[in-house]
């Protein structure tokens, strides 16, 4: 099987990079050739140097998607965009890169013929905006109130008709706020929700932009990964003519969060959370959801954690090998 990752030097590419190459397979079949492209050249793991391909690709700029379809890959997982927060601030760069390069591939996908690839689509719950119900099923209405979310609502849309045109099989995957994220903080104005639990892990301070009371929809990293690997498992006729999905994750408070990182590590790792204020970021949150009704990815086998203390301890596990700063 060849692979293509995109966006493949993000925290979520390279940890979906490695899931792959530990496996050796996707969906019981012998995984022979990975491209991982990014507007820089990702770092290929270790050993692993024969069957990794890597390239620094613009994939809006001319040519390049179709130099990726050129290869044929039997699935892609297509990761590469900006983050919220900064498509919020350069509107020309967001749907650049956020919607112009994806359809940039879908049309490359399409003149390349005799060719139907799987295409599994990182979106967004920010395809959703308010008001809200109590808790958003799958198909409530697409009203975005960010150009992040427009970016990532569109694309599925397109990829949606690319899908029943019988260009692709295509599957898209809205993402919970991933969290917690480990490395350093980005310009997502959802970073916020991890930074209050990792940096106080690792003995650093850490700013809390907006109110306690802000509530939201979370999963790991690690779930994040098993979600788009079982997005590339299903069939058109598991899906339907409804391809995208929302998934599972859990719901809760800011204060909830803070509540389950005090219980795991202590009141000093808590107190290292600083509240500052930010009208922006406030502004940006205060229109996304805040819980949904997953049965539809559940029912297809899609699983979350059960609470967010499961989503620190994923945290402490996977990235600080079972131990916090004193």
């Amino acid at each position: 099987m060849n692979i293509l990752v995109t966006g493949a030097a993000g925290m979520i590419g390279r940890k979906l990079t490695a899931r792959l190459l530990a496996d050796q397979a996707l969906n019981g079949t012998p995984i022979d050739r990975i491209t991982l492209v990014d507007v820089v050249s990702p770092e290929p793991p270790a050993g692993f140097a024969a069957r990794v391909a890597t390239a620094a690709c613009d994939l809006a700029a001319p040519g390049e998607t179709s130099k990726l379809a050129a290869g044929r890959p039997d699935v892609i997982f297509h990761l590469a965009a900006i983050v919220s927060g900064e498509a919020e601030l350069d509107f020309d760069k967001g749907y650049r890169i956020n919607l112009d390069a994806t359809r940039s591939l879908l049309e490359a996908i399409r003149a390349a013929g005799d060719y139907h690839p799987k295409v599994v689509f990182a979106s967004s719950i920010a395809v959703f905006g308010a008001p809200f119900p109590p808790a958003i099923p799958d198909d409530f209405a697409l009203a975005p109130l960010t150009s992040y979310g427009t970016q990532k609502a569109i694309v599925e849309l397109l990829l949606a008709d690319y899908a029943r045109r019988g260009f692709l099989d295509g599957v898209a995957i809205r993402l919970p706020t991933i969290n917690v994220r480990p490395g350093k903080p980005n310009r997502a104005a959802s970073g916020f929700f991890s930074s209050i639990i990792r940096e106080p892990l690792a003995g650093q301070d850490a700013v809390l932009p907006v109110d306690e009371s802000v509530r939201h929809w979370h999963a790991s990293p690690r779930a994040a990964i098993g979600f788009l690997l079982h997005a590339a498992s299903l069939t058109p006729d598991e899906l339907g003519s409804r391809i995208s999905l929302t998934m599972p994750g859990v719901s809760c408070t800011v204060g909830e969060e803070i509540a389950a990182l005090r219980r795991i590590a202590g009141d000093k790792v808590a107190a290292r959370i600083r509240r500052e204020p930010d009208p922006m970021i406030m502004r940006i949150v205060d229109g996304w959801p805040r819980c949904f009704d997953a049965r539809r990815a559940t029912a297809l086998g899609f699983k979350a954690e059960a609470t967010f203390d499961d989503i620190i301890r994923v945290h402490i596990e996977d990235e600080l090998g079972g131990k916090i700063a004193a």
